[in-house]
């Protein structure tokens, strides 16, 4: 029998869930029922908490298969059809015992079957369906129509007849899925029971009233729905903003483990054997096997436990001591709404004061906080946010007490709607700026200047010289306040990984991405405000292909002194040393490449020359040439070796003297 567990407590999470009791008293084993849709069933079996706060126990929690109708349907011994159901019924069950009332008596027995018997109507012949029944040593035959009464005495009859008409039932409702909590215990009981469902998030808004010469007034309220098939009446009803974790994990679909196929091994039948002719001794062959057997781990029995809520308490599925989070002792009085509030580590919790009603597919405002908070009007420029005229904003700070959740704000000024704003989530004592409208009373104009200041440092180094100065970039903000009442002004001027000059003043306030430089702004004035930046810049010379003009102007402009310009002048002497030395080799190497090229060419005229007095005369001419030539060869190689030790002491020199010198000049 179904027994009501009404909704008594819901609470709404910022990431998609919702916690939901529900408590109801039972009677004895009564039999609790819920209906939940089916896509909602495997966050209710990964949460459900089932308790009998009374002293009675929780046996076992059942719910319907996953298994479709008609697969339910034909493992059901009895079939109901659409049309003739009674005599269909009474035709699958014979040998069933039953107790019929007849006309003013009953009579009890095992039915034999049914048949249509023709039953004269006047002139004419009707059929009638008829029932026998073995009724002691008898049979007895009843007109099924005349019957006013049939009791199925077998109890396993009974229970599948009630077991078909249960399942036909659930289909109609094709997304509906029936929780059984069975029970058992004596006389009347209360039962908790909790789960979390998929739950639209909560959301929030906000009103910000301004009245000159009192302090503004914040009230918030909650926007929750309803999307469940049941109303909530009258319950309690508790906000969370935070991101606690949550996820969604298929416990409702039966798993299965694939297991591995094992066969028994057969052997063929005997065949008669012909041993074949033997050439010598053989040995006998024996062949072993083994059968490998499925492991089934055997069902782990559950460790009795036992809680107590109330009297003895026991429960089903849900963590141990369970009802959901207490409300801490912590509430905040105001003007129209009480609040409870608690905080659970990063999450925030409210509570609202009185009872709740949202009925199905219906959503609800629900006041969570009216309260003043320490803030007042100012303006804020953002140059990417508006280039022209900075925006007029609320500077809020958070002295509610509470975490204010983000969502829209709506801002009235004097009972006159002015604006609308975007609050972020803000802890208590946080402090934003809250822009709700544009301030074109006052006019802003924006000018921009990079240039490159004086160097502050010179290094020679490894080679190098390294000067090092600042790029200064100058904004100036010209600031014009049109309106008649005076005004302050954040001017918000963006951080790149510059830093400021020096000279400048302290920001009010900075951010991640700003700088907010304050100025006070009287009625008709005009205010002007430039902003210093610097960043570190640098310029590298390479010392060994510097020439005297560079050397110059290093001396010129401080970079190095006397001593180092010295230096360096010896470092460009040895360079043009090794530099000349260089050519030389490469003015020898071309006369040794044509000298071998004219040997080359003399060859081949003696290899063309016949003999003769004359072509002897001309060859003993090319073999002098080639003597001749051979001794510049030699003169040749014996020079560049020269040259080649040269010029590498004279460059191994120029890296010792490049790579020792070293200064460093700050200005």
């Amino acid at each position: 029998m179904a027994t009501n567990l009404p909704i008594r407590r819901v609470v709404l999470y910022k990431h998609g869930v919702g916690y939901f009791e529900r408590r109801g008293d039972v009677t004895g084993s009564d039999t609790l029922h819920l209906d939940f849709k089916a896509r909602d069933m495997n966050d209710v079996l990964k949460s459900l908490t089932v308790l009998d706060l009374s002293g009675g126990s929780v046996s076992a929690v059942s719910y319907d298969s996953t298994k479709p109708l008609e697969q339910l349907l034909s493992e059901a011994t009895i079939r109901i059809p659409e049309d003739g159901s009674l005599t269909a019924l009474l035709g699958q069950i014979k040998g069933a015992r039953v107790r019929a009332r007849v006309g003013g008596g009953q009579v009890e027995g095992a039915i034999i079957g049914l048949e249509s018997l023709a039953v004269a109507a006047g002139e004419t012949s009707v059929v009638r369906p008829f029932l026998t029944l073995l009724v002691g040593a008898s049979l007895r035959t009843f007109d099924v129509l005349d019957i006013a009464e049939l009791e199925f005495l077998d109890e396993a009859v009974r229970k599948d007849l009630e077991f078909y008409l249960s399942t036909v039932l659930s289909s109609y409702k094709k997304d509906s899925k029936r929780m059984s909590i069975l029970t058992s215990g004596e006389g009347e009981r209360e039962v908790f029971v909790s789960y979390v469902l998929e739950a639209p998030v909560w959301k929030t808004s906000y009103r910000i009233l301004l009245d000159e010469g009192e302090s503004p007034l914040l009230q918030g309220w909650a926007l929750v729905d309803n999307t469940g098939d049941e109303d909530w009446v009258d319950v309690s009803l508790a906000l969370v903003a935070g991101l606690p974790v949550s996820f969604v994990h298929d416990l409702y679909n039966p798993r299965y483990m694939k297991r591995p196929v094992v066969e028994v091994r057969t052997e063929a039948a005997a065949a008669p054997v012909i041993p074949e002719e033997s050439f010598g001794s053989a040995g006998d062959m024996m062949m072993e096997s083994e059968e490998a057997m499925p492991m089934m781990a055997a069902p782990a029995s559950a460790p009795g436990r036992s809680k107590k809520m109330r009297k003895e308490v026991s429960f089903v599925g849900g963590p141990g001591g369970g009802g959901g989070p207490r409300l801490r002792e912590v509430m905040e009085q105001s003007n129209q709404v009480t609040t409870l509030t608690k905080e659970v580590g990063d999450l925030f919790e409210y509570g609202v004061d009185r009872p709740v009603t949202v009925h199905r597919n219906q959503s609800a405002l629900v006041p969570i906080l009216h309260k003043p908070f320490e803030g007042r009007r100012v303006l804020l420029y953002n140059r990417t946010t508006r280039e022209k005229n900075p925006m007029a904003c609320i500077e809020l700070k958070n002295t509610t007490g509470l975490t204010l959740e983000g969502g829209p704000v709506t801002v009235t000024e004097d009972e006159r709607y002015v604006g609308e704003a975007m609050l972020d989530t803000m802890k208590p004592l946080d402090t934003r700026f809250v822009p709700y409208a544009v301030e074109l009373g006052c006019v802003v104009s924006v000018e921009d200047r990079t240039e490159d200041g004086p160097v502050f440092r010179a290094v020679v180094s490894r080679g190098s010289l390294v000067v090092e100065y600042f790029h200064v970039k100058r904004t100036k903000y010209l600031v014009r306040n049109k309106a008649k009442r005076a005004q302050v002004l954040y001017v918000e001027h963006p951080r790149q990984g510059w830093e400021l000059e020096k000279d400048m003043p302290a920001p009010a306030e900075t951010t991640d991405g700003f700088w907010r430089f304050k100025r006070e702004l009287a009625p008709g004035s005009q205010d002007e405000l430039v902003v210093s930046e610097r960043t570190r810049g640098h310029r590298q010379y390479s010392i060994s292909s510097a020439g005297p003009d560079e050397v110059a102007f290093f001396l010129s402009q401080r970079y190095v002194d006397a001593k180092m310009a010295d230096a360096l002048r010896e470092v460009i002497a040895i360079r043009e040393r090794v530099a000349a030395l260089t050519r030389d080799e490469q003015q020898l190497t071309a006369e040794r490449a044509q000298l071998f090229k004219d040997q080359e060419r003399i060859r081949a005229n003696i290899e063309s020359l016949k003999s003769g007095v004359s072509q002897r005369e001309l060859a003993e001419r090319f073999v002098a040439k080639l003597n001749e030539q051979e001794d510049r060869l030699e003169a040749i190689t014996r020079e560049l070796e020269r040259l080649a030790k040269e010029r590498q002491s004279a460059q191994e020199e120029l890296n010792r003297r490049v790579q020792s010198l070293s200064s460093e000049a700050a200005f």
